[in-house]
């Protein structure tokens, strides 16, 4: 006789009689209060009544949480090249190097937005862009692309202004990295190490001279050499997120301007040159 029972790989629910679950939490703190999930799932205030306003909003705040772990692990491995201490760094560059994936991933999400999804509500933006993102501009001046004209637009929020003045005016993480090699005896120039850091860096030949040392002395100096492979992973990447904006916008918005001022794609190409650690490039074009 056949019986009405499931067979027992099927399971219809969860059994939780034998699990001790708090179900009363006392004075302990909840999920929820320690991750301030009241103010953070109650930080979107679309200004339109279009349903894609939700998503712009979401994928720009998500966005904005991981900058601000790349910022922490940026200050981390920071403090492991000021102590020439890089072994622990290792783990932090490959961390960045994941939260840098899940940055590309953020664009995917919003090109699922087509024109007329955007066009439906990008007026109530005002002037408002990506292009005012304080986080973004602090992680390109702590890797070294320092332009002093970037702080102005953020001058209503003192805060944010006088952090990005603190890391214009620091060495970046590329000067650091240089102060490095010169205590480790390779040929950095003075004026390398002692410039006015709040100036874009200018590319030195005596510097690539130094990183292909580093890469014809891997064996002696290995974690210079594998520092100088993070930094080109760390570059690589932020150049993959730039092109992806830059493609994304496009495929929104076209050729339109900028709701921050700027000519919108043909800006974002601008960037598309920039390198941080340009020496370390031109070294693998001397190997």
């Amino acid at each position: 006789m056949e019986s009405d029972k499931p067979p027992d790989s099927v399971v219809t629910h969860v059994d939780l009689s034998d699990e001790p679950v708090y179900w009363d939490l006392g004075s302990s703190q909840s999920y929820g209060e320690y991750l301030d999930l009241g103010r953070l799932l109650g930080a979107q205030h679309p200004l339109s009544a279009e349903h894609d306003e939700m998503l712009f909003i979401l994928v720009h705040q998500v966005s904005e949480l991981w900058m601000r772990l790349m910022r922490h692990e940026l200050a981390a491995v920071l403090g492991c090249v000021r102590k020439d201490d890089l072994d622990p760094s290792f783990k932090m560059f490959g961390r960045i190097a994941r939260v840098q994936a899940q940055l590309l991933g953020v664009w995917e999400v919003l090109a699922t937005m087509t024109p007329s999804d955007y066009s439906a509500f990008r007026n109530v933006l005002g002037r408002s862009s990506g292009f005012q993102s304080w986080q973004y501009r602090l992680l390109e001046f702590l890797l070294g692309n320092k332009n002093a004209a970037m702080v102005q637009v953020h001058a209503r929020d003192p805060a944010a202004h006088a952090a990005l003045l603190r890391t214009l005016e620091s060495p970046s993480l590329y000067d650091e990295v240089l102060q490095l090699l010169s205590r480790r005896g390779y040929g950095i120039p003075q004026g390398c190490l002692t410039r006015d850091f709040s100036q874009p860096y200018e590319p030195s030949k005596a510097v690539t001279a130094a990183w292909l040392g580093v890469y014809h002395n891997s064996q002696k100096d290995w974690d210079l050499y594998e520092l100088a492979e993070r930094l080109i992973d760390l570059d690589h990447r932020f150049q993959l997120w730039r092109f992806q904006h830059m493609k994304t916008v496009e495929r929104i918005i076209g050729y339109k301007p900028g709701t921050g001022g700027t000519a919108g794609v043909s800006y974002l190409a601008k960037a598309l040159r920039l390198r941080f650690f340009p020496e370390l490039w031109e070294a693998r074009t001397s190997m």
